[in-house]
Order: structure tokens, then sequence, then C-alpha cells
């Protein structure tokens, strides 16, 4: 990923993206980015980070709720478990996450709900133990 990227919405998704998912996560997905995903980092930092992660409307907090509801209800299990562990940042408490997949329950199928809530107790835990260390 270019930090130096010279559109204002990548710098916005950028500081947004740094801000919900942390700095070391972020350093990650940009040592690891190759010429082939670079362009999709990009993309999601400038759109997803910089379009609709840093709309005023939803905080971040919301937003993370939402984010994994939907990761949740498509079975997107790496994801769920990153927004998870940005819960530690957007402010979304557990208590959060248990009512976003009480819904995905209802609207999405119960084996999509019990799957991610295995994910977020595993996720949860690891980030206990991380604190406690």
């Amino acid at each position: 990923m270019k930090e130096t990227a010279s559109s204002e919405r990548y710098r916005q998704g950028m500081a947004t993206r740094r801000a919900v998912l942390g700095d070391a996560h972020v350093d990650r997905a940009a040592a690891a980015a190759t010429e082939f995903d670079r362009p999709f980092q990009e993309l999601i930092t400038e759109a997803a980070w910089g379009h609709v992660w840093s709309r005023p409307a939803l905080s971040k907090r919301e937003r993370s709720i939402v984010t994994i509801a939907l990761l949740a209800a498509l079975g997107q299990d790496d994801e769920v478990a990153m927004h998870v562990r940005a819960t530690a940042n957007t402010g979304a408490s557990r208590e959060d996450v248990c009512e976003a997949l009480l819904h995905v329950a209802i609207y999405a199928g119960v084996p999509a709900a019990n799957h991610a809530i295995k994910i977020a107790k595993q996720t949860f835990a690891q980030m206990d133990a991380e604190k406690a260390a």
C-alpha cells in the first residue's frame, strides 16, 4: 500500500483504517502487499475506509456492529475475527457483538450465527490472553 497516495479519500481511509484495525494490522497488510494485490489494497483503503467508514452519519461503534453482522451472515470467518478484534478500537462492546449475532441468527440463519459466535468467543479469549500477558 502506498502511504503517499495522492487522493484525499485514500489519506482519510488510511487514517480511519488505522484507527479501527490498529497500526500493527495495517502495517502487516502493507508489508504483505505485492504488485498483484496492491491495487486491491488501495481500493479498499479508499472505498471501504475512506468513503464508507469515514462517513459521519454512523459512529465507528455502529459501523463495527453492522459490519460484524454482515460478515457473519456472509460466512466471512477471517473478516469476522478481524472486526471482532477491532472492537477494542471502535467502542463496540461484547454485548453489542452478541446482539448483532442474535440478529444474524434470525435474519441470516442459526448456523451462520452459531459459527460467528464461536469465532467471536475465540477472538475475545485471544484478546483477553494478550491483555493479561
